[in-house]
């Protein structure tokens, strides 16, 4: 855009910063680029995602190119929801340029309900919603989800050239630092589940979200082990230096992963042998300041916790979300920009 003469007269910047290299959920200052001299405005300062007034007066247009990976938890979507809503509080325009959505072949998991929003989910959608980011802004807008209320942002959506959403596109580069690869933006969906539970999800190894393990966890159920140090991406990891014993997802082809979709039975199976072992320990037990435990907001309710620990198996829980996924794909219908995948 610069090489071109537009006035960038700011860059908005998400979790992880505009470079994506800082750790997950990390307070990140205003600063300038060194690359253009173009200042940087975090949405991710200490406890405030939202633009503050002042940034909103910095510019006319607000475009938006960003590769997301899809899924109702990875929070760079909140971001753009947020902007488009502070747009149309101040009657500024959006521009989406429009991206593949890797994870765009599917729809799966619970809706969110309201009262469990949060930094990790902000609408009431799957955990896989299955839309290009100019497909959901444009859902954003048309239900009515922005606090100015229905088709409320000036909206313009620059759609992809050939994309259908039975592609499965390659990312060129890691959309943030623990989604190193593509293995990790599909097991993503099934393995952040476990989140500030006694399981790690790898964060602090060469393989976060495509293993799991815990040190809570007999090595002789669990024969895969890995020990978390710190790195770029992953300061102080969850479990540090200490020996994980659990499962290695590197092997299973990505067909398998693309037609499990949501694989709940590594959740079920680690919290079963967890409970087994440690009955005395609240195996989602990590709530800090939270009203409810993480996995809730994670999975947009209390429900998926409360069956898990009423023993239902992962085909009892998948069933329970045929229907609202049913009626979300129906609900969708209106805002779709490409081909869809039945």
């Amino acid at each position: 855009m610069i090489e071109h003469n537009v006035n960038v007269s700011a860059i908005f910047s998400p979790e992880h910063g505009f470079r994506g290299t800082a750790d997950a959920g990390t307070s990140i200052d205003d600063t300038v680029d060194p690359k253009t001299g173009v200042p940087i405005l975090s949405l991710y300062h200490e406890d405030t995602h939202y633009p503050s007034a002042e940034s909103m007066d910095s510019f006319d247009t607000l475009v938006v190119d960003m590769q997301d990976v899809g899924l109702r938890y990875y929070t760079y979507y909140i971001s753009m929801y947020y902007m488009m809503d502070a747009c149309a509080k101040s009657g500024k325009e959006v521009v989406i340029l429009d991206r593949p959505n890797p994870n765009g072949f599917y729809v799966d998991g619970p809706i969110l309900k309201e009262k469990y929003k949060s930094p990790v989910g902000q609408l009431p959608i799957p955990v896989v919603y299955g839309m290009t980011w100019g497909e959901l802004a444009q859902m954003i807008n048309g239900e009515g989800w922005l606090e100015s209320g229905k088709n409320a942002c000036r909206l313009t959506v620059i759609p992809c050239q050939n994309y259908t959403h039975s592609m499965k596109p390659v990312l060129i580069r890691r959309p943030s630092p623990n989604i190193k690869d593509m293995r990790a933006v599909y097991l993503y969906a099934s393995t952040c589940f476990f989140e500030n539970t006694y399981i790690s999800v790898g964060r602090g190894t060469e393989m976060p979200f495509e293993i799991w393990g815990s040190p809570y966890l007999s090595e002789k159920d669990y024969p895969f082990a890995f020990a978390p140090e710190s790195m770029d991406g992953a300061g102080n990891p969850q479990f540090e230096g200490k020996v994980c014993n659990g499962r290695d997802l590197r092997a299973i082809p990505l067909e398998t992963i693309w037609e499990d979709g949501i694989q709940l039975d590594y959740l079920v199976s680690a919290y079963r042998d967890f409970h087994k072992a440690h009955p005395d320990l609240d195996f989602f037990g990590f709530r800090k300041d939270y009203e409810y435990d993480w996995i809730d907001y994670l999975s947009g309710s209390d429900e998926l916790r409360k069956q898990i620990v009423a023993g239902k198996s992962a085909e009892e829980i998948r069933e329970s979300w045929k229907d609202e996924i049913a009626a979300f794909r129906e609900q969708r219908k209106p805002y779709l920009l490409y081909e869809d995948c039945e």
